[in-house]
């Protein structure tokens, strides 16, 4: 083996055995060349035990870069149409189903089929799990019914069987249900599926084809488009005018694709699935080279609901499960019995596994970083407006697109191709000077650079609030960030950090504190901003932020907390203010406007979709009938608006910001290890929450943020359901016992700032990358060595 070789074996040993406590990492390298007979070594390169399959003049797509899927295709070792050939072989190799149904008592099912990817028909498991090995005393249970598994009959294809209800992880389940829909010929649609998606090379279609399948079939599907390129570019692709050149991009199923079915993750019959047109960011990627390769499963859109007259007659307890119905559950690649989270899951896991090499998530609340922190991959976010939307959520103030790559550096170059103004989305009508004049890939820090303390000068808050250690499952990773901060880019790389005071952390002497906190710009900033926050009420009725002595409704009680001379109420902190929810217009007139610009025949408006789409709970189901009365578009009476609070949070960070001269935050990105797949979630607790350290925060201020591979966590307190005194519900609740995870887990560090301080937000990020190198690619999903 050459020297190479063996250096880049030694590093990955050393990177696998740096997170091992025990035997941990050393046996997940272990599975890796008993399951997948190769070890992972570096960007694209693999040995098997006893001879070298992957010379170093062979390109595999595995852990390549955008950067690297080019030169291999200058220097003549790929081509394009090869490189999304080898993705399309992973995906048939990785992409099944990876959950079992949760039933009554845990019998087989029949065999059943779902729609064809990768040129088969997806196969479900026959085996399933019963419930009482998730909810205890389910014997005693005597609440509405539980929503337990089984299979239904899509109404969108009637061959296709979905799974339905409540399911779990399957442990070692070697497949990840990470794409929904691959832009492959005859499977790109429902509408236009099989010989009605013919190529027009091919003759004409059958009799009895839709009559829009004629112009759709003209599209070039994934192959069909790295072969055009091949054709015209050869071995010198125009990187210039094409910087995404061959990228092949899975994209979360929230936007439209012109060339592949777009339902939001919903089973519904559209009388023609796919959408006239790109959402503007995949317009963007598609004219800058890159292949628009699949759609990713992920969590349904957030579509019109509302409390009503209508009950669920069923129920699903509060879980961790996040899927729509067409395209099922994703599962992590690194355990597929634990979350991949967020809604963007599909997205996230993609990435991680080597089934794309970059994809576009979407963020409201935690659906992006959560896929990231997960799955071992980089996530970037920018200011609101910088990169544009699409799809069915994209007039939603809280809504943005995401960037997740394997690294920074990547992400960054996507960032650029696909920055800017569009007409078609009015939240890029940005100050002209947020965007810099020079490109964002000339703020990234390299891996030479990163030896010289790149980041001195750089001042960096850590933010005590999102580290706290409510339980003892938010306490291993939250000492593991502490230190990586204060060993990394304080000691290695030369920044100097400060931290916020929080009074369920104890203070660290080591660190300076901030001279002036949130709290004290939120008491000047919030009774001239949102007075109405202060009106906030309990479930009971109390006031939510009351303060002994003070009537916190009056102008009285404002002039005095803007003046530092009445207390803010402890309940309030940064914490707190990112776990509340605000208002924004009713997403009925986001429904209804999406599907009027999409000129459907059949789903027209909210209406028609109920009348012709399966809901993957019923109460999802009664709320969407529930919200056909909503006439008023108006936020909610007596709520915070979403757009108010974004305002008066941007004074607020940004005052502490040029108080305490600080350029960015950092944090973990959530305290919890990943819970079991359809088992209970980590309760939340003080504004902690389940999902995330800090929620809709960045979201909420529009701005910049980055999420990077930060190590792994090898320990869990896995939560659980117990049954209420009154035997109606099931709650969850914090584990008490400690447990080895199966899997060393990744964990990531959140690098955040104030609106247009992107540049501050990469630099950081890809110094903390640089020196580091945390990211170990999921062990148990390597090469698929039958395609070599």
């Amino acid at each position: 083996m050459s020297p190479i070789l063996l250096s880049k074996r030694a590093h990955t040993q050393r990177a696998l055995q740096r997170y091992s406590k025990g035997d941990g990492l050393m046996a997940m390298e272990k599975r890796l060349v008993r399951l997948v007979g190769c070890v992972v070594l570096s960007v694209g390169v693999f040995v098997l035990p006893g001879n070298v399959w992957a010379q170093q003049n062979q390109f595999h797509v595995e852990e390549a870069s955008i950067t690297d899927i080019q030169s291999a295709i200058k220097s003549g070792q790929t081509t394009c149409r090869q490189v999304v050939e080898d993705y399309i072989a992973r995906a048939k190799a990785y992409n099944g189903v990876c959950t079992a149904l949760l039933t009554k008592d845990g019998a087989p099912i029949p065999p059943a089929t779902g729609v064809i990817r990768g040129g088969s028909l997806l196969k479900y498991p026959t085996q399933t799990v019963a419930a009482s090995t998730v909810f205890p005393d389910l014997d005693q249970y005597q609440g509405l019914p539980l929503e337990l598994g089984k299979m239904i009959t899509s109404i969108s294809d009637p061959t296709v069987q979905l799974q339905y209800g409540m399911r779990v992880g399957i442990p070692e389940a070697g497949q990840l249900d990470a794409l929904e829909t691959l832009n492959i010929r005859g499977e790109r649609s429902i509408t236009c599926k099989d010989d009605f998606d013919r190529a027009p090379s091919a003759g004409p279609l059958p009799p009895d084809a839709p009559a829009v399948c004629e112009e759709f079939r003209k599209q070039p599907d994934a192959l069909e488009r790295a072969a055009e390129l091949d054709t015209q570019y050869g071995r010198n692709p125009d990187l210039k005018k094409m910087p995404m050149y061959c990228s092949v991009f899975s994209l979360k199923n929230w936007y439209d694709a012109k060339d592949m079915r777009g339902t939001g993750g919903y089973d519904v019959n559209f009388a023609m699935d796919v959408p006239k047109y790109d959402s503007p960011d995949v317009a963007q990627l598609r004219a800058k080279g890159a292949i628009i390769y699949a759609i990713a499963t992920a969590n349904d859109t957030s579509m019109a609901s509302a409390p009503g007259p209508k009950k669920a007659s069923a129920i699903v307890p509060t879980g961790d499960l996040q899927y729509g119905e067409w395209g099922g559950q994703a599962c992590n690649p690194y355990d597929t019995a634990r979350i991949p989270r967020g809604t963007s899951n599909g997205s996230g896991v993609s990435v991680s596994a080597n089934l794309a090499t970059c994809s576009i998530c979407e963020q409201t609340y935690a659906s992006c970083k959560g896929p990231a922190s997960r799955n071992g991959i980089a996530l970037l976010l920018t200011t609101k407006g910088i990169i544009e939307g699409g799809g069915i959520t994209s007039t939603n103030s809280g809504d943005r697109s995401g960037i997740h790559c394997k690294t920074i550096k990547d992400a960054a170059l996507v960032l650029d191709s696909i920055k800017g103004f569009q007409s078609r989305d009015m939240y890029t009508a940005i100050p002209k000077g947020i965007i810099p004049d020079q490109p964002y890939t000339s703020f990234l820090v390299t891996d030479s650079k990163g030896k010289d303390k790149p980041l001195r000068g750089v001042r960096v808050a850590i933010v005590r609030e999102f580290m706290v250690k409510h339980t003892k499952n938010d306490a291993a990773i939250s000492d593991q960030i502490d230190q990586e901060i204060k060993t990394v880019l304080r000691d290695k790389l030369g920044a100097e950090i400060v931290e916020s005071a929080d009074p369920l952390y104890p203070d660290d002497p080591t660190v300076p504190n901030l001279t002036y906190s949130f709290q004290d710009a939120m008491a000047e900033v919030l009774p001239h901003t949102v007075p109405e926050f202060f009106f906030k009420k309990k479930p009971n009725g109390e006031l939510m932020f009351a303060v002994p002595g003070w009537d916190v409704t009056t102008i009285d009680y404002d002039v005095a907390l803007g003046l530092h001379k009445a207390p803010l109420s402890n309940e309030i902190n940064i914490r707190s203010i990112a776990g509340m929810g605000y208002s924004n217009p009713s997403t009925l007139l986001d429904t209804d406007e999406y599907l009027a610009a999409r000129g459907d025949a059949r789903v027209k408006d909210w209406a028609s979709w109920v009348a012709n789409g399966n809901f993957k709970t019923d109460q999802e189901r009664v709320q969407a009938e529930n919200a056909l009365a909503i006439k008023d578009p108006r936020t909610a009476p007596g709520a915070v608006n979403y757009l108010a609070m974004q305002s008066a949070m941007r004074m607020i960070l940004l005052k502490v910001m040029h108080e305490n001269k600080i350029d960015v935050f950092v944090n973990p990105e959530i305290t919890t290890p990943p819970y079991l797949l359809g088992g209970a979630p980590e309760p939340e607790v003080l504004s902690r929450a389940s999902a995330s350290c800090c929620q809709i925060l960045t979201a909420l201020l529009g701005a910049p943020e980055a999420d990077v591979p930060a190590g792994f966590v090898t320990t869990t307190y896995d939560p659980k359901y117990v049954l209420s005194a009154d035997k109606k519900e099931y709650t969850p609740v914090t584990g008490s016992v400690e447990s080895k995870l199966p899997h060393p887990m990744p964990i990531s560090l959140m690098i955040w700032s104030g609106p247009g301080y992107d540049s501050d937000v990469i630099k950081v990020a890809s110094a903390y990358e640089a020196a580091t190198h945390h990211r170990v690619p999921p062990p148990e999903f390597g090469p698929v060595p039958a395609t070599k």
